[in-house]
C-alpha cells in the first residue's frame, strides 16, 4: 500500500511540468534517482560488487530499462496525450496479467481460486475506462490513440519488470531488497545520462530559469518518494508475497493515482469512479483471502 501511495504520484507529476517533454521528465527523475542511490550505497559498494556476477549486472540493466527508463517515458507520454484516467485504466489491468503469469509458478494458487479477484479487478478497470471514454476530451483522435498505444506499451514494460524483478529477488537471498533497489537506481541513472543528447536534440521549446527549477523540484520529489522509497517498499514486499498476490498489490497504485487525479482536477468522484474503487478494493481483499492459509495447531500430548 505504501508503494502504491507514492507510485500514484507519477501519474500526476507530468501535469506539473506539462511544458516539458516526457523524455526530459524521465531524465530528471532517474538522474537524481541514480545520484541518490549511489550516495546511499557507497559504504557497501565493494561487498556488493563482488557478490554480483556479470549475468546479474545484465539483469540489472534489463530491469532498469523495462521498469524505469522505458516505462516512465511511455507512461508520461500516455498521460500527456490521453490523460490520467485513461492511463490508470490500462495500467489497472496489470494485476490480471501478472497474476496469470504467476499462476504458472510452482506452488502457485490455481486460477479458479483467483478468478473472483481477477473478475473484480477487470470490472474496476472497465469502470475507469468507461468514465475516461465518455468524458469530453479536447485532444484529437490521433493524440488519444497515441496515448492509448503508449499506455499499453507501459503495461507490457512494467509487466516484464514486475515478473523479472520478483524472480531475481527470489534467487538473490544474499542481497537485501533495499540494496537491489539502489543498484537498479544506479544503472537507471547511467541510462538517463545516455538519453541527454536525445533530449537536447528534440527540445524545441524555450524555458525560463523558473521552469527548470520547477522541473528539478518535481524530479527530486518523484525520485525520492517514488523511486527510493517506493521501490524499497515494493522490493521488500516482493520477497514476502507470492507472484500471484504481488500482481494484486499493484492495484493500490491505480487507487492512489485516481485519487490524486481527482484532487488535481478539484472534483468529487463520479458514480463510475466510485464503482471502480469499490471493485478494486474488493479485488485485493478477495485475492488476499484466497492466499490465506489456515494455522493448524497440533494437540499437546
Amino acid at each position: 500500500m505504501g508503494a502504491g501511495a507514492v507510485w500514484g504520484l507519477v501519474f500526476v507529476a507530468p501535469e506539473f511540468v506539462s511544458d516539458f517533454s516526457p523524455l526530459q521528465l524521465t531524465i530528471g527523475r532517474y538522474l537524481l534517482y541514480g545520484l541518490i542511490a549511489a550516495a546511499l550505497i557507497i559504504p557497501r559498494w565493494r561487498f556488493l560488487a563482488t557478490q554480483l556476477p556479470q549475468k546479474q549486472w545484465r539483469k540489472l540493466i534489463w530491469l532498469a530499462f523495462t521498469g524505469n527508463t522505458l516505462y516512465y517515458v511511455l507512461l508520461s507520454t500516455a498521460v500527456h496525450a490521453g490523460g490520467v484516467a485513461m492511463t490508470s485504466l490500462v495500467i489497472g489491468f496489470l494485476p490480471v496479467v501478472v497474476t496469470l503469469v504467476g499462476s504458472r509458478d510452482q506452488g502457485a494458487l490455481p486460477l479458479r481460486r483467483l478468478a473472483p479477484s481477477l473478475l473484480l479487478c477487470a470490472a474496476g478497470a472497465v469502470c475507469i475506462g468507461w468514465q475516461a471514454l465518455s468524458a469530453p476530451n479536447e485532444e484529437t483522435v490521433s493524440t488519444q490513440l497515441l496515448g492509448l498505444v503508449c499506455a499499453i506499451g507501459a503495461l507490457a514494460s512494467w509487466t516484464a519488470y514486475t515478473i523479472g524483478n520478483a524472480r531475481s529477488l527470489a534467487r538473490l537471498d544474499h542481497i537485501s531488497s533495499h540494496d537491489w533497489s539502489l543498484l537498479i537506481g544506479i544503472v537507471t541513472g547511467a541510462q538517463s545520462v545516455l538519453l541527454i543528447p536525445f533530449a537536447i536534440a528534440f527540445d524545441t521549446a524555450h524555458h525560463f530559469a523558473s521552469d527548470w527549477l520547477r522541473l528539478a523540484a518535481v524530479s527530486t520529489g518523484v525520485a525520492i518518494l517514488a523511486s527510493i522509497v517506493g521501490n524499497a517498499l515494493w522490493n521488500r514486499m516482493s520477497r514476502l508475497l507470492p507472484l500471484t498476490l504481488i500482481g494484486q498489490m499493484i492495484l493500490f497504485e491505480t487507487i492512489f493515482a485516481l485519487m490524486y487525479g481527482l484532487l488535481w482536477e478539484q472534483r468529487l468522484p463520479t458514480n463510475l469512479e466510485i464503482s471502480a474503487l469499490s471493485f478494486v478494493i474488493l479485488s485485493v481483499v478477495s485475492c488476499v483471502k484466497a492466499h490465506r492459509t489456515k494455522l493448524v495447531v497440533e494437540p499437546v500430548a
